[in-house]
């Protein structure tokens, strides 16, 4: 294992953090948090998944520098990303009488660094937090950038606040241990990235995804930094979503939507696939890339072990689904859509039918 870690420091407003990348990093959590902080408690939110493989590894590291922590597990899964899956977990910081100094500490997916982050954001007006995200979604992605927030029976994501973290500490190791179908769904959004800002590292994830799906340690340390960098640099120049940040949404305004009317049995990763495949669709045929390109997308999505077809939600319901979508505007849907692979543009001009087509093609 490379003994050097791949840095990428983050600067938003003021605030600077830097994420590491390291395999092994999970065991100088503790050490790296004392850097960081004066407290000498900690936070710690895992769900009853991922806190039997690494909830040991961390809270000894904690007690090596003489933090204590005060851990709280949930449910594991996106089901369960709602305000009363939290309510325990707000009991116990406050019985415990954290101060505004107590550092959380998210161990797990997308779904705790959201909810983890959503209790940071909001217990004492506010706390310090710390992504250690122990799944590929949540270190190319939900860790970087400061979203946080949970689900309601509307829609996703709709509760929720801005909150930076004060570090993001990634052990591309603990991969080695994820299902394969969680691997799968985290290049999901490694393709994204490389689809809206950067057609080299596209051409590159054609020609060695198959080295992520082998679990080659150097070749993921590489591409979760590569990943991390370009989200960085996009959350950097819109932080809270006015502008430029909005095309980190490729493939989600349909995936969104799949997601809410599937009630999440597709993975986050599957249905952002699916939401890739269609917008590819929708913009071959309002003639913003020619077939060669969309047929390039569904190519290395397919590559990923990804799903492309085979989906039999009803296409009204999804679109029916994206009205209560974040990122509407004025009662019309808007679509981030390539023109070129490592480019994107939003529209929200997309005849309603072409839409559909688009949702339609999805079956097969």
């Amino acid at each position: 294992m490379p003994s050097d870690p791949q840095v990428v420091p983050v600067s938003i407003e003021g605030t600077r953090y830097d994420i590491t990348i390291r395999p092994g990093l999970l065991s100088d959590v503790g050490r790296i948090l004392a850097q960081l902080t004066n407290s000498r408690r900690a936070g710690m939110v895992t769900d009853s998944h991922v806190g039997p493989f690494y909830l040991n590894t961390v809270t000894e590291s904690l007690h090596e520098v003489g933090i204590e922590p005060i851990v709280a597990t949930i449910p594991a899964g996106e089901d369960h990303k709602t305000l009363a899956e939290l309510a325990p977990v707000f009991d116990a910081l406050l019985s415990a009488r954290i101060e505004r100094s107590t550092p959380m500490l998210a161990i797990g997916g997308g779904v705790i660094g959201d909810m983890t982050g959503f209790v940071a954001a909001t217990i004492l007006r506010g706390v310090p937090f710390v992504q250690v995200p122990t799944t590929l979604l949540a270190m190319v992605d939900a860790s970087v950038g400061g979203k946080t927030g949970i689900n309601h029976a509307v829609g996703k994501n709709l509760i929720g606040a801005f909150h930076q973290p004060i570090a993001v500490l990634i052990d591309p190791a603990v991969l080695q241990t994820l299902a394969p179908r969680e691997l799968q769904s985290g290049l999901a959004e490694c393709i994204k990235h490389d689809i809206i800002r950067d057609a080299e590292g596209f051409e590159r994830l054609e020609r060695d995804i198959t080295r992520a799906l082998a679990l080659d340690l150097d070749y993921l340390t590489q591409l979760i930094a590569h990943n991390v960098a370009i989200k960085a640099r996009v959350v950097e120049a819109d932080p809270f979503e006015k502008g430029e940040r909005a095309h980190l949404n490729f493939g989600h305004t349909f995936g969104h939507a799949i997601e809410t009317v599937s009630r999440y049995s597709y993975s986050h990763g599957e249905c952002v696939a699916l939401g890739m495949t269609a917008a590819a669709r929708l913009a071959a045929d309002l003639g913003m890339i020619d077939e060669s390109a969309r047929c390039r997308i569904v190519s290395v999505i397919e590559r990923a072990q990804l799903p492309v077809r085979g989906m039999s939600l009803p296409a009204k319901d999804v679109v029916d689904a994206m009205i209560y979508d974040k990122k509407v505007r004025g009662g019309k849907v808007r679509f981030v859509l390539p023109d070129r692979i490592g480019h994107v543009v939003i529209r929200d001009d997309v005849p309603p039918s072409a839409v559909t087509r688009a949702i339609e093609s999805l079956g097969g």
